[in-house]
């Protein structure tokens, strides 16, 4: 832990402070919460030096922690209201329901200092960027583990006395400036501390780092909050992913015939096949799209369909787009050779007219390898491989600078082989799981559209590079083989294949639970079958459902 306490040098500074004339002086507690990278300790630096210039005593401490693993870092302040006041004993450690302000450089804090009990609704005002830097947790989830937006929000507004938050990063980038710059104007304009707008440039100008740029952020965060004020509220609403992904992907700059096979699709999943046609394109060419949208065609139900054989095609459209435009090495050489990746680089380190250097750290294994190679003339080696390295193929590890005329030309070249990638040996591998995945869920829908949807879900856990996407389509794979075989017991009965749902329900969760699951499936899906099978349906359905 880092301590700086200090009070003012010279005598209290004339006129009366902002936000504390005429009250009974106190001490102001503020906390930043904040990851690696984030300028948590410069925007406290910036605090505690406006609050000298302006004559307040004022202390901070910061305890580091380490990222998001074991908890953020976070910087306490703690100011007394009266310039040139005796220093009073400050707090090292900020209080739970004893807070001023939280200044929170990103969303998920806010939730994280609620949860802890800092946040009070008779005390607190929150001023958060509403952005998001996904946690170690929600990364390495096997499904989908990342907090809802909303969900913060609402927790936010109904924990705070006051909420002001807007996306800082966003402003942040599109003005040339820093997100804790552009906070920092944020609480300027608040008017949640007795410290003049003079004394924070001033505190921006001694740091004297980024100067420029950073004043320039702290005006736009001002005049940010300022003008969203004046129109009547403080809280300013983040774009959705489902925004987010929507950019750029219209269908009116598709030909004319997968316009009319989009139109169509049930008004629910014209949106996903849109998203999914552009993927498609981006990544192969538009007769691969076309492949997609006959593939969907299978699934598109009649006028009179049920919201559940809707919902089928719409995950089918989802998943089955993701698992088309799996990443092999052309993908992936495509990437990283494009000129807009170049240029956001160039962006994102204020490079200016300076030379960028760009090393590529590349690790592929075999399966990677001879994946862009024809089919005919690697399969017999990439089945004696399988053999040989059941569960860990060899790599092949090197450093690419893309930024040199060799380097970029090695990985350029590599790209150029997408014409190819129809007939290679990973294309003909995909190409088989899919149409065993397509083929099941056809099967499923015919006895049971519950069962189908379920069956669908299963492209949920097509993921993943190297051994992890090798483990998770065998999961995958058994799932589907356990499903159908449960199904086919079932078949006759009239009731539909209720056993079969509960179990692909079940196993599809506990592999999204966490990693190192197979056993866990293998276990409980022998368990129902073996019931079924028995004819004790009753205790095969009370197994695939316990939790």
């Amino acid at each position: 832990m880092s301590t700086i306490a200090r009070s003012p040098a010279n005598a209290p500074v004339p006129g009366p402070a902002p936000a504390a004339s005429g009250a009974t002086p106190t001490i102001l507690s503020l906390l930043i919460p904040a990851v690696g990278g984030q300028g948590g300790g410069v925007l406290s630096e910036w605090l505690v030096d406006a609050a000298l210039i302006d004559g307040f005593p004022v202390h901070g401490t910061s305890i580091p922690g380490v990222a998001q693993r074991t908890g953020s870092t976070t910087y306490y302040v703690e100011l007394y209201s009266e310039r040139g006041a005796e220093e009073p004993v400050f707090s090292l450690y900020p209080v739970p329901g004893a807070l001023d302000v939280l200044l929170a450089p990103e969303f998920l804090e806010v939730g994280r200092m609620i949860e802890l009990g800092f946040v009070s609704p008779s005390r607190t005002t929150v001023i958060a960027s509403t952005h998001r830097l996904l946690s170690i947790h929600e990364k390495i989830a096997t499904g989908r583990a990342i907090y809802p937006q909303e969900g913060l929000q609402r927790a936010a507004e109904t924990a705070a006395r006051r909420l002001v938050a807007f996306d800082a990063l966003t402003q942040a980038r599109e003005h040339g400036t820093e997100a804790n710059a552009v906070l920092l104007g944020a609480m300027a304009g608040a008017g949640v501390l007795p410290i003049s707008d003079e004394a924070y440039r001033k505190a921006i100008e001694r740091k004297n780092v980024a100067v420029a740029s950073n004043l320039a952020g702290f005006e736009l965060g001002k005049r940010l909050v300022l003008s969203v004020a004046a129109a009547g509220g403080d809280s300013g609403e983040a774009p959705s992913l489902a925004t987010a992904l929507a950019r750029g992907a219209s269908p009116e700059s598709l030909p004319a015939d997968m316009r009319t096979g989009i139109e169509a699709m049930p008004a629910r999943v014209r949106d996903i096949v849109v998203r999914g046609v552009h993927r498609l394109v981006d990544y192969q060419d538009l007769a691969y799209a076309r492949e997609y949208l006959a593939e969907l065609r299978a699934f598109v139900p009649s006028a009179a369909a049920s919201e559940t054989q809707v919902e089928t095609l719409a995950v089918v459209a989802r998943y089955l787009a993701l698992w088309m435009s799996y990443e092999d090495a052309v993908r992936v050489a495509d990437l990283k050779t494009r000129s807009s990746r170049f240029a956001r680089i160039r962006e994102s380190a204020r490079a200016g007219n300076a030379t960028v250097v760009v090393t590529d750290y590349l690790k592929p294994d075999l399966d990677e390898i001879w994946g862009v190679l024809p089919d005919r003339l690697v399969r017999p080696f990439a089945r004696w491989a399988e053999r040989r390295w059941p569960h860990g193929r060899p790599t092949l590890g090197q450093h690419v600078r893309t930024t040199t005329i060799s380097g970029f030309l090695r990985v350029w070249l590599l790209a150029r082989l997408k014409p190819l990638r129809r007939i290679s040996y990973r294309a003909r591998e995909e190409r088989t799981r899919i149409t065993r995945w397509l083929t099941a869920v056809r099967t499923a829908m015919a006895q049971d559209a519950a069962l189908g949807v379920e069956v669908a879900r299963a492209g949920q856990l097509v993921k993943g590079y190297g051994d992890v996407r090798r483990r998770m389509m065998g999961v995958h794979e058994h799932i589907l083989a356990a499903a159908l075989r449960a199904a086919a017991r079932e078949a006759g009965r009239g009731a539909g294949a209720p056993v079969a749902t509960a179990l692909a329900t079940r196993l599809r969760q506990l592999v999204l639970a966490g990693p190192d699951s197979e056993v866990l499936v293998a276990e409980v899906a022998t368990t129902v079958l073996a019931r079924l099978e028995s004819g004790d349906a009753a205790g095969a359905l009370e197994t695939a459902r316990a939790r």
